[in-house]
């Protein structure tokens, strides 16, 4: 029945809010909002939206009009519509308030795309900025985990290096070997080093090779136990964890006046690796503890950096002994 179609004009006018709300949403999003609001331009945001809503409800009525001619008005300003129950024409009284319902239905489309529309550029905003400073922190991760890396190598070299003149300078038959031990560390320390996770059997080997460069210049007033146990083959740690601890003990746990004595261990229980390293304290002109140096320094920021929470660190000096202990959970 024709009570129930639609006139052309009222078909331009569906399409040209249709096109003019489409407009919007992307002028919205593409340029309003990267252009006032994302650089905290609220008044131009606010004055924006504000012209886009009046050029919505006025603009699209004015080119529908244009397209097609509205329908004709009584005197009344009420369109006449033909009624088959009567042989005339009676003024439709509902359609007299179809403009301010139709205002009111396309303000709050409008809304409800500029809601939707701010919302889903907004939060698109946001995740692009984490991912960005997700991006940031690796990169100052890895770039300071590098940086860590390349102090602890040369700490390492340069106490090596002294123990291998100390026995250069006697002529001692032990230089030879010591070298080709020493050999054997760097091509590690080359090697293991650029890898984020090495096998903690890696690890162990290298440092036995430390231990038995460090024997060369032990006296038998030192006592020295090393061991690891455990499930060494499959566990991964990061490489260069556990020789600052031994370096330590051997520089501030030897003497070759006195007796004293190193201990050190390595084990896992199920998927923790545990570090023990316990060390008699020889009299220095220093103590210790402000002589732990770069090294032990750089292994708690590394710490800190690649196992925050699944660490536990400690340090204790009692009846002239110093204890490490170190467990990782992997």
């Amino acid at each position: 029945m024709r009570e129930f179609g639609i006139s052309n004009h009222q078909l331009a006018l569906i399409v040209c809010n249709n096109v003019f709300i489409i407009l919007f949403y992307y002028l919205n999003t593409l340029v309003l909002i990267p252009k006032f609001l994302a650089r905290e331009k609220w008044l131009w945001y606010v004055l924006s939206i504000v012209a886009c809503l009046s050029v919505f409800l006025y603009l699209p009525k004015e080119i529908a009009a244009k397209i097609a001619e509205p329908e004709v008005l009584n005197p009344q300003n009420r369109p006449w519509i033909p009624n088959p129950a009567y042989h005339g024409k009676i003024p439709n009284t509902s359609l007299g308030r179809r403009r301010p319902l139709a205002d009111g239905y396309n303000t709050v489309l409008f809304l409800l795309v500029f809601t939707v529309g701010t919302c889903i550029s907004v939060i698109q905003r946001w995740l692009l900025t984490e991912q960005n400073r997700k991006e940031t922190e690796n990169e100052k991760l890895n770039t300071e985990l590098s940086f860590l890396k390349s102090q602890v190598n040369p700490h390492f070299f340069f106490n090596t290096l002294n123990n291998i003149y100390s026995l250069a300078v006697v002529r001692s038959e032990k230089t030879a070997p010591a070298v080709m031990k020493l050999s054997s560390i760097m091509r590690y320390i080359l090697t293991e080093t650029q890898r984020d996770l090495v096998p903690l059997s890696n690890e162990v080997d290298f440092t036995h090779n430390f231990i038995d460069l460090q024997k060369v210049r032990l006296t038998d007033k030192v006592m020295l136990q090393f061991s690891a146990e455990g499930d060494i083959d499959t566990l991964l740690i990061a490489p260069l964890l556990f020789i600052p601890f031994v370096e330590n003990a051997f520089k501030y746990g030897v003497s070759t006046k006195e007796s004293s004595s190193i201990q050190i261990y390595i084990k896992t229980e199920g998927n923790t690796i545990i570090f023990n390293s316990i060390n008699y304290i020889v009299a220095t002109e220093n103590t210790l503890t402000e002589n732990t140096g770069i090294g032990i320094n750089n292994v708690k920021r590394r710490l800190e950096l690649m196992y925050p929470g699944k660490h536990v660190l400690t340090t204790t000096e009692k009846d002239n002994y110093y204890t490490v202990h170190l467990e990782i959970i992997t």
